[in-house]
């Protein structure tokens, strides 16, 4: 290989060197934010699991309290006089028959 041609390699291996560490650069940039942004996708994940963990809590208090009771509060709803809702246009007929 002439020593002409060598001399030409030199700037060449030199910008090569440069932008490989703008690359490389640019490379751990990105990597850091793509932590950065799924770390804050993980916090309102659990965010919003622990919001949803309180409300199940909240309601297996509501199910399990023992001065509670489901089938008693529906039954004091259903002999409650008047109409206190719409009824279904399916549900109205049977209603109206059993009036």
């Amino acid at each position: 290989m002439p020593i002409e041609y060598i001399a030409l390699l030199i700037p060449f291996a030199g910008m090569a060197i440069g932008a490989f560490a703008i690359w490389t650069d640019h490379k751990q940039k990105m990597v850091k934010r793509q932590a950065e942004i799924a770390a804050a996708e993980s916090s309102q994940g659990t965010l919003d699991r622990k919001q949803l963990e309180e409300r199940v809590a909240v309601l297996e208090r509501i199910i399990t309290d023992q001065g509670y009771s489901v089938a008693q509060e529906i039954e004091k709803l259903r002999s409650e006089p008047g109409d206190s809702g719409v009824p279904l246009p399916e549900f109205k007929a049977e209603r109206e028959t059993a009036a």
